[in-house]
């Protein structure tokens, strides 16, 4: 059986794009040259790959098992063949997956997309929410660049320090806590709520005050830091963030920043990304952009 593996960049760029117009424009050819090569795919496969929908065009349930493979196949076809080349920012042509924690999302994903504009302005950038310390889309390439708190454990993930925080404590301007200097004892006292995508009620500041013989009271768990924060702001809820990264959100809500009364070793962050992409010189520029956008938001001194 002989297949023209153009047909594989075809069928990456239909099942990135949706529909055959924007297949057609991401690889610079016509739109009835873009039907002709789907309806080649269709007839390699044995299946319609993408269906009409109303106006608009549906990936078949093999199409979506497809897309992460073919996915990975031309991107490392690309790497193959363009490994010695130097990267082309003013022309280059790519989507990329970053995933960040919502707080460093929020605190760095505005500066990142302005620097890649400027510097390749044919790159996007799909930030996707965090879903957890599975590394499964990682490994599979559908993610590019991940962001996490911890060093993974799987020998093909590589990552990258790219700094530290400490925990900070946000409140309404007048909660009572801004009254007198914040003791452990006040603030376990006082009810809080904690950050959590999967509604834990627990967190190692609840083991950092067990040890003192103290517990806090959680009355919630919310789904993101801005949840939280404006929580906070509504109620006499105490909530407990990293600094740097949620800095900004605070300052916009004109949140009262406590430290917090407790010695906990600082929060690392690093950045993560498979090895397929040690030598992908278009991956590389953006893993060192990304770096360079988070430790300027880390060096930049926090407000008084």
């Amino acid at each position: 059986m002989q297949l023209d593996l153009n047909l594989l960049t075809a069928l990456d760029a239909l099942l990135e794009e949706g529909s055959v117009a924007g297949a057609a424009a991401r690889l610079h050819v016509t739109a009835p040259a873009m039907s002709r090569s789907l309806g080649r795919i269709r007839k390699a496969t044995g299946d319609q790959i993408l269906v009409r929908t109303g106006r608009t065009m549906v990936p078949t349930t093999r199409a979506l098992a497809m897309r992460a493979p073919v996915h990975t196949l031309v991107q490392q076809a690309q790497q193959l063949l363009s490994a010695q080349q130097e990267v082309e920012l003013a022309s280059l042509e790519r989507v990329f997956t970053v995933r960040w924690h919502d707080t460093l999302t929020a605190a760095c994903g505005s500066a990142l997309i302005t620097a890649v504009r400027r510097r390749a302005p044919g790159v996007r950038l799909r930030l996707s929410a965090e879903p957890g310390t599975d590394d499964a889309e990682l490994r599979r390439g559908e993610v590019d660049l991940e962001s996490g708190s911890g060093a993974p454990s799987l020998p093909d993930i590589r990552h990258r320090l790219v700094g530290t925080d400490r925990l900070a404590v946000a409140v309404r301007p007048g909660h009572p806590l801004t009254e007198e200097p914040l003791t452990v004892e006040r603030y376990a006292a006082a009810e809080h709520l904690t950050v959590s995508r999967r509604g834990s009620l627990r967190s190692p500041i609840d083991d950092a005050l067990a040890q003192r013989g103290l517990e806090r009271h959680v009355v919630a768990a919310g789904p993101t830091a801005a949840f939280a924060l404006q929580l906070a702001l509504d109620s006499d809820l105490v909530v407990t963030l990293p600094d740097a990264v949620t800095r900004t959100a605070r300052e916009r809500l004109g949140l009262v920043t406590l430290p917090l009364p407790l010695p906990l070793p600082e929060v690392p962050l690093h950045l993560l990304w498979h090895q397929r992409y040690d030598d992908d010189r278009a991956h590389t520029w953006l893993r060192d952009l990304a770096t360079d956008t988070v430790r300027a938001h880390f060096a930049a001194p926090a407000a008084s």
